[in-house]
């Protein structure tokens, strides 16, 4: 299918048409396509569909994973598959001079690669075609083979299914993830147990992947930064498997741990070197930059956070995001624009920052992430705009909030925060006194590491740097009262 052909046919309209308008009908495409949507014509559209279809599917034959950006481990996971498709042909023909010769191969390459399921369909057909050549000793060592890797697959199989468990439980609601928090460690210990056994990479994987879990949950960001360091470090000596170790992953892993533990000065470094293994088309792009620009905001690069913000929106692919990915990334655009006001927004941009300043959040006890951090937004927007009665609505909005959502002990940084915002109306508004009155609760506020990510409210920027900034806009003229209501 020549999707640039000068000769339009009706695939290529087809695919122009649901490229234009993604969420279009099927009777919109059918009217677009053929005039009327008649019975015929929706049958019509429905070979189309299949036709279309089965092209599309074809071209994933010729995509091509050799790009070091992409998962590593999917090109040598690609090729024994490849191979594995072939002789499985071959096979079926009696051809089993080539059968074997192919197979032997892919087992190479499976072990290689510690695809042990892989692994273990080489050598049951190798088995299978030694027993039907009546090769004795061929045969007694494919069944070995295969016995050993049914075994650790047996094993993979185990630690797969607790740490699949456990993922599940990690995705749910906050409750659900307190629950596994205090499991996990007799979970890790089972999968340590597995691996003794095992000694494949799946399963040294679920357990480097089920520590850095725990790790995090329980907001221990300083070890998750020694285990990636030193899977990094085992890597460069050869002692993990470079064909399946994903090293973005670890990239990931590392920069985050560096943004949770307030070291977002090294973070942006590291993540600024970090940035070539990642490839623009992928998702997991997206979820870097999400950090590589909240590095940025915590450590005070706003100019770095609009460039890399640039980068984001120029994207092929933002805007065909999941829709609470792209309201993540209007609230940090919305907090680099009041940090750095854009010379001459346009009329779209204001439009949407009215948006923002006037969004009421979703109140949820489960339901926590960006409420403060919208909250504050329109509160630090009204100070900016001097307005005293919508800044004593949002103010008292935080403090119904606080009452309601913040009252465990992991929400003690919001908790901090939200009082010192409460210090500026005690103060009238005077930033000299609000400064004063409010050391003691700035230096606790400095003194408390933020919370696992289960229990978190997201700073996109320190609420230490917030509150310098409420003062900032407070030494620049009070909050005055005005006869529109907002």
């Amino acid at each position: 299918m020549d999707l640039n052909s000068r000769q339009p046919s009706k695939e290529n309209q087809f695919v122009k048409t649901l490229a234009n308008s993604p969420d279009a009908t099927q009777l919109q495409v059918v009217k677009a396509l053929y005039g009327k949507a008649t019975p015929t014509n929706v049958r019509a559209l429905q070979k189309l569909q299949s036709r279309v279809r089965s092209k599309l599917l074809n071209q994933l034959y010729f995509l091509d994973h050799s790009d070091p950006r992409h998962l590593v481990s999917r090109r040598y996971e690609l090729e024994c598959l490849d191979m594995l498709h072939k002789v499985s042909i071959l096979y079926a023909e009696r051809e089993y001079k080539l059968s074997e010769r192919l197979l032997q191969r892919c087992l190479v390459l499976a072990e290689k690669g510690e695809f042990t399921q892989y692994a273990v369909q080489c050598a049951r057909m190798l088995r299978n075609l030694h027993a039907e050549k009546r090769d004795v000793i061929p045969y007694k060592k494919a069944v070995k083979v295969l016995a050993h890797a049914q075994q650790v697959l047996a094993l993979e199989d185990e630690a797969e299914q607790l740490y699949t468990d456990t993922q599940l439980a990690l995705s749910g609601t906050v409750a659900a993830r307190r629950a596994v928090l205090a499991v996990l460690p007799e979970r890790i210990a089972q999968l340590e147990a597995l691996h003794r056994k095992a000694r494949s990479f799946t399963t040294y994987n679920v357990v480097y992947r089920a520590r850095l879990a725990y790790e995090e949950l329980q907001g221990n960001f300083q070890e998750m930064i020694r285990v990636t360091a030193a899977a990094s470090r085992r890597l460069k000596e050869g002692k993990l498997n470079e064909r399946r170790f994903d090293l973005r992953f670890n990239h990931f892993v590392s920069i985050y741990a560096y943004l949770r533990s307030r070291q977002p000065v090294q973070g942006l470094r590291l993540a600024e070197e970090y940035n070539r293994d990642f490839h623009p088309s992928s998702n997991n792009w997206f979820y870097f930059q999400e950090h590589h620009v909240l590095l940025a905001l915590h450590a005070e690069q706003y100019e770095r956070a609009q460039q890399l913000m640039e980068t984001i929106t120029q994207n092929p692919a933002y805007l065909i995001q999941r829709e609470a990915a792209l309201q993540r990334w209007d609230l940090y655009r919305a907090y680099i624009d009041f940090v750095l006001p854009p010379p001459r927004p346009s009329v779209a941009r204001q439009r949407q920052m009215a948006q923002w300043v006037l969004q009421l959040p979703e109140y949820a006890r489960d339901k926590r992430g960006h409420n403060v951090a919208i909250l504050v937004l329109q509160l630090l927007h009204f100070l900016r705009e001097r307005n005293l009665e919508a800044v004593l609505l949002r103010l008292e909005r935080l403090r119904k909030y606080q009452q309601r959502h913040l009252y465990e002990p992991s929400t003690v940084r919001s908790r901090l925060f939200l009082r010192l915002l409460q210090l500026i109306v005690e103060k009238n508004f005077d930033a000299a006194k609000a400064a004063e009155r409010g050391k003691a609760l700035l230096q606790q506020l400095y003194d408390t590491a933020p919370p696992g990510e289960a229990f978190a409210e997201v700073e996109i920027i320190p609420y230490e740097h917030l509150w310098q900034l409420v003062l900032k806009l407070l030494r620049e003229g009070a909050p005055v009262a005005n006869d529109a209501a907002v």
